[in-house]
């Protein structure tokens, strides 16, 4: 039985735990507020909020439930746009209504449940980051500078918090229900009598973590299959430090490596590289390992971390093995991986002081989107002398590649602009990209060539004119 408090009641059910949360809470609760738009995460109509004890203290994330697999709600707090009424309008509600910020209405539910997870989070309350709270809903009605007039107005709600418990100055402030002042209580003991996980015993069972991608690919495939839940084990989360590596559970999210105080520390400009990854809900879904494994051609953490030359660790119950991840990928979804194995760790050398690192990516949005061509590179210089660089790129391949033919050139050389143009003359010969719906084949070698470009012009902002003056 999948147990988990729903909205103010806690609730079981025997459904197959791969069924979407989504179908759960309208098709079962009949809480049809949460709507039905994309099922591919990407209007934000069906958006929940995900309240849990991992952390230990009652954390709250946004999640879309079309591609939320039932059995990751065990055992945790899932808030519709009903669990958020009050006896009037709440203020998210109200501010919404003020600003004139819905006019259909079928996306105004998701809004509001973004806005509350961000009245439920520990960011700054400021309209910026109010704003970026409701980064994966969609409308297509009002302009949408009414509902960011509305997001500010949320932003100045809480403007007074300073360091108080977000739940509790949510609740004292009458922003939410009263009710959520119970909720971190009622789920301590609701894990207690859970004692653990969802269990699978099926070898077969289809591994899945944060099921963002499989969800939209294998949709009525994996809504009634055998699922193994990785998402929630505690063994396969975290990051850390040990010496100069970076260790990281392949349950890892990617808001997880958001918050790490390692990955601030040395990749300072990481969150502005997330930007372009998806959207908050998926951001707070997604997990890495996922995204190797997925084994996307345009995966993006893939390309980031190739880059980093990282090593995985994949375990089939009493062996580990290791394998780099730049041969990890054998062909166009195809993997060095065993059937019965999973991907047990992640973990990369961090750089250090000389080391620097940048990610860039080209897609038909600048946020939110699939990319075209995305790019990573890591480099060393001295003495304006390279001394080590990788280069990865993704959509020029079947798989995510590693341009090493480029990094050979570029390694003992004397770094000028005319070095740069040259490596990407032969960037172009290790390349083989086709035309698809991203672009053709001709406009992925430019993006190439120009991400190439980009890498350098910002770690090495004195080569700027001279490339721009070059830029085709």
């Amino acid at each position: 039985m999948i147990t988990f408090i729903l909205n103010t009641k806690e609730v079981s059910t025997a459904l197959s735990p791969s069924t979407p949360v989504l179908d759960f809470v309208r098709y079962t609760q009949y809480l049809t507020g949460t709507k039905i738009g994309c099922r591919e995460g990407d209007c934000g109509a069906c958006t929940i909020l995900v309240g849990d004890l991992s952390t230990g203290e009652l954390r709250y994330r946004s999640a879309t439930s079309c591609l939320m697999p039932l059995g990751n709600a065990h055992g945790k707090h899932i808030v519709t746009i009903e669990g958020l009424n009050m006896a009037e309008l709440n203020p998210i509600q109200q501010a919404m209504a003020d600003e004139s910020a819905t006019q259909c209405g079928f996306c105004t539910p998701g809004f509001v449940v973004s806005m509350a997870g961000f009245c439920l989070s520990k960011k700054v309350p400021t309209p910026q980051n109010a704003i970026a709270a409701v980064d994966g809903n969609i409308c297509r009605c009002t302009g949408y500078k009414s509902i960011e007039r509305a997001a500010a107005r949320v932003a100045q709600l809480l403007e007074e918090r300073n360091e108080q418990v977000p739940v509790n100055y949510a609740v004292n402030q009458t922003i939410l229900p009263a009710y959520f002042a119970t909720i971190q209580e009622r789920l301590q003991t609701l894990s207690t009598s859970l004692n653990g996980e969802l269990a699978n015993d099926n070898p077969g069972a289809q591994r899945v973590g944060g099921g963002t991608d499989v969800y939209v690919q294998k949709h009525d495939e994996i809504k009634d299959a055998s699922i193994r839940f990785l998402f929630d084990t505690a063994g396969l989360k975290g990051i850390k430090q040990a010496e100069n590596q970076c260790l990281i559970g392949p349950s890892t999210t990617v808001t997880d490596l958001i918050e790490s105080p390692v990955m601030q520390a040395y990749f300072p400009d990481f969150k502005d590289y997330t930007k372009l990854v998806s959207s908050t809900p998926i951001r707070n879904m997604a997990t890495i390992g996922g995204n190797f494994i997925n084994a996307s051609p345009i995966g993006d953490f893939t390309i980031f971390f190739l880059a980093l030359d990282a090593t995985l660790t994949f375990s089939d119950g009493s062996l580990l093995r290791e394998v780099a991840l730049r041969d990890l990928y054998k062909g166009y979804k195809t993997l060095d991986k065993r059937p019965e194995e999973h991907l047990e760790q992640i973990r990369f050398n961090l750089p250090d002081k000389g080391t620097r690192f940048n990610f860039e990516k080209v897609s038909k949005r600048t946020h939110l989107d699939i990319a075209s061509v995305n790019s990573a590179i890591q480099i060393t210089v001295q003495d304006d002398v390279i001394t080590n660089v990788r280069l990865s790129a993704g959509g020029i391949a079947p798989i995510p590649k590693r341009l090493t033919k480029t990094a050979e050139f570029l390694t003992g050389k004397l770094l000028t602009e005319e070095l740069i143009l040259e490596a990407i003359t032969i960037a172009q010969t290790e390349i083989a990209p086709i035309s698809d719906a991203r672009g053709t084949e001709a406009y992925k070698r430019l993006l190439l060539s120009q991400l190439i470009k980009a890498h350098f012009i910002k770690l090495f902002p004195a080569l700027e004119v001279k490339l721009l003056l070059n830029i085709t």
